[in-house]
């Protein structure tokens, strides 16, 4: 890519490069889809693009869309699908589920009557696959609020990332209390 050499125009950084290149797969992928296309509530497509983007909420193309399928899901709606995704490019949704599908970050312990009862911070997650492989998987609340969640493949080709999954991870590992020592447990 050749940049022009003016002394008035800064150079973009990294991600915002990653985010341009994104942003126009987007405008190129929207023009098609409209030209072809009857108009629908929301393009799968677009959708499993921004989803697998290093932060959704960077790309103003990305945002309308995110948040009509989140109001959508929120309502029972089903995710939308795409039908030119190619070999093992997917994404889909599933309902969060304390503690056998939540996040361990995310889940909360309350004591109850006959004993714990799980809650899941999160109302559900779209798992976005690239290759056949997991790529990402955006944790959803009924309110608007998303929090991704990156495989290691991901963050090897994306560079950078929002990292919010990783650090609220971090910081409940720092909470955890220490273990037990030997001497401490009795044995």
């Amino acid at each position: 890519m050749k940049e022009n050499a003016t002394l008035d125009r800064p150079r973009p950084s990294a991600k915002q490069g990653i985010l341009a290149r994104y942003a126009a797969i987007l405008l190129a992928l929207a023009a098609l889809l409209a030209a072809s296309a009857p108009a629908r509530a929301v393009d799968g497509c677009q959708v499993l693009l921004c989803f697998a983007a290093p932060n959704w909420r960077a790309i103003p193309q990305c945002v309308p869309p995110i948040t009509q399928v989140l109001r959508d899901l929120a309502r029972g709606k089903p995710f939308p699908t795409c039908s030119m995704t190619g070999g093992g490019n997917s994404a889909s949704h599933a309902w969060a589920s304390a503690s056998s599908y939540c996040p361990p970050q995310y889940t909360r312990v309350f004591d109850g009557e006959s004993g714990p009862i799980y809650s899941c911070e999160y109302t559900g997650a779209v798992s976005v696959s690239v290759n056949g492989a997991p790529f990402a998987r955006t944790w959803w609340k009924i309110a608007g609020d998303t929090v991704t969640e990156f495989s290691p493949a991901a963050k090897a080709q994306l560079g950078t990332w929002d990292t919010r999954f990783d650090e609220d991870y971090a910081a409940w590992l720092s909470a955890l209390p220490p273990p037990a020592s030997p001497t401490e447990s009795g044995y």
